[in-house]
């Protein structure tokens, strides 16, 4: 048994005492966080945009309901995508139930699902 050497970890040998520049870890960088996709962000920016438009015409109950669902919708609130797609749906809802002036809000709702599907 003598001799068996067991290493778990990082292991520095050296010899001698000059020249030592530090332990080498060859271990890269984790990747830099792309950040949320430009077309995605644009498309909430205007869902964000057609919402502040619909409130002023929604009864106070409905725009409460929009200001409830709106951080997780946008991806202000750190939520799981199911709850996000709630969000989504219920801005929908409320947006097609005022009928022709939620059209846009219901395509704008539509096209950040199929970028989070993509």
């Amino acid at each position: 048994m003598s001799g068996d050497n067991y290493y778990f970890g990082d292991n520095v040998n050296m010899t001698g005492g000059t020249g030592n520049t530090g332990m080498v870890k060859n271990v890269g960088a984790p990747a830099a966080d792309p950040g949320p996709d430009p077309d995605l962000r644009a498309a909430v920016e205007e869902l964000r945009r057609l919402i502040e438009q619909l409130r002023a015409e929604l009864p106070p109950a409905s725009a409460q309901v929009l200001d409830a669902a709106l951080p997780a919708a946008t991806g202000e609130a750190p939520v799981p995508a199911q709850s996000r797609q709630s969000a989504l749906m219920s801005i929908a809802g409320i947006a097609a139930v005022v009928g022709p002036l939620g059209q846009p809000i219901v395509e704008a709702v539509a096209r950040i699902l199929d970028l989070l599907a993509a």
